[in-house]
């Protein structure tokens, strides 16, 4: 008994994992009444004017001249390049698919250089990577498949004795319709011209991300390369717990073993890997030969998850508790290649889920008439030209720390950011009651 007690605990907790895995959600009126928002009105006093000045818009300001300081020097712009990553997200990639969908419409989509893909961003890579061409095939991917096209879900009893929760042997059949021998020898083609397409894996026992070179398994052109591209795409979209691992069979120092693969988002939500470059062009290309490049983000999914009330049960707030952890994890990740673009001086693009939408609550849910309302979400944003920004999670409205002091707490219409004291203990300048942010490069 205690066994079973045991393996049920184990099972459950990994059902928090694949609840929790997916990014967005739709919030109720009730939902909105608990948002996390409300702030305090006199919240300087909460951190003793720690920043002096300083607020993360600022910093942005910063970035961008660091950015600039890093164009050659003889004012000679190298090649430009484009580099696109694409997170996990589910079913909610239908969102990633309709801005590329639209993106090919206006004739302005660039013909990506590297295309890295995680989880459902690995699914939707390859057929970025080849280009408009195949834009058919992914709105058919992402507003007409259901449940029973991607996974078959086991019996309670069955589960708790699997590996997983599902059995994704139909997704298997889709990515192998995907990755034909003829899909495979193009991505060949487009490889040899020295583009690059990666998709990024976790290796379950090694506890670390993996990156797949797929054009260099379609180079080699055998069926056993096309087979271990299709491992690793499953593998890459393998939710831990709800999907079972996906094994792969390697040589190493010699000594036959095999990995077993699940989910690339358990070790990071995206990820780029700069363009290749021939020897004879590293020398001659500046050392500052990224600048002015181009580096776009699709993120399946909204920035911040949607506020929601938590049922008073341990798997319940254990689940909204990694849920937070994984939101934050993408946000980490998009702001580390903030960073990434402002030492290199690359251009930031980023584009999610627009934070007011209403979204689904499930990702595994795949619901064609769901997923056409995204998939048409995305096309629309990009239509109106507010699919991309180019800052980093946290400098939006509402995206910064809430600072308190007290519970005396008013509506937070604002994003509350680290301001300057008054000197003396005077009050901050104000505005309707909400203090307002120095300059701290013209303080007035």
């Amino acid at each position: 008994m205690a066994g079973v007690l045991s393996r049920r605990r184990v099972f459950g907790a990994a059902c928090v994992l694949f609840i929790a895995g997916c990014m967005g959600g739709g919030r109720s009126p009730e939902e909105l009444s608990r948002t996390a928002s409300w702030i305090d009105p006199d919240y300087l006093e909460g951190h003793g004017g720690g920043g002096a000045g300083w607020n993360q818009t600022d910093l942005v300001g910063v970035a961008n001249q660091i950015r600039a300081s890093r164009k050659p020097a003889d004012g000679k712009l190298p090649p430009k390049r484009s580099i696109l990553a694409i997170s996990g997200g589910g079913s909610f990639g239908a969102y990633s698919a309709g801005i590329l969908c639209a993106w090919s419409e206006s004739g302005t989509r660039p013909n990506f250089d590297v295309v890295t893909g995680i989880s459902t961003g690995a699914l939707i890579a390859p057929l970025a990577f080849l280009g408009p061409a195949y834009d058919c095939q992914l709105k058919t991917f992402y507003t007409t498949l259901t449940n029973d096209d991607i996974y078959i879900k086991r019996k309670p009893i069955k589960a708790l004795f699997a590996n997983s929760f599902a059995d994704n042997a139909p997704l298997r059949g889709q990515i192998e319709k995907t990755l034909t021998p003829d899909v495979m020898a193009a991505v060949a083609a487009e490889h040899m011209k020295g583009r690059r397409l990666y998709i990024g894996t976790t290796d379950l026992e090694g506890r670390r991300q993996v990156i797949w070179d797929v054009g260099a398994m379609a180079v080699r052109g055998t069926p056993a390369d096309r087979q271990l591209a299709i491992d690793v795409l499953l593998a890459s979209a393998a939710i831990p717990g709800f999907f079972p691992p996906v094994p792969i069979h390697l040589t190493a120092n010699g000594q036959a073993t095999t990995e077993r693969h699940v989910d690339g988002g358990v070790s990071t939500s995206l990820f780029m890997v700069s363009p290749y470059i021939t020897a004879e062009e590293r020398a001659t290309l500046p050392k500052n030969w990224l600048y002015g490049s181009d580096l776009y983000m699709l993120v399946a999914g909204k920035l911040y998850s949607d506020p929601a009330p938590v049922v008073p049960e341990s798997l319940k707030i254990a689940g909204s508790a990694i849920t937070t952890v994984l939101y934050a994890q993408t946000r980490g990740d998009l702001q580390r290649m903030f960073t990434l673009t402002m030492m290199t001086g690359m251009n930031y693009h980023l584009a999610s889920i627009p934070e007011e939408y209403d979204a689904p609550t499930d990702c595994t849910e795949f619901n064609p008439i769901k997923m056409l309302k995204m998939f048409d979400e995305g096309a629309a944003q990009f239509r109106a030209g507010t699919a991309w920004r180019s800052t980093p999670p946290g400098v939006g409205k509402g995206e910064a720390s809430v600072f308190r002091s007290k519970t005396q707490l008013i509506s937070g219409g604002v994003s509350p950011m680290i301001v300057d004291p008054a000197p003396h203990g005077l009050p901050a300048k104000t505005e309707g009651g909400i203090p307002i942010p120095l300059d701290p490069f013209n303080k007035k």
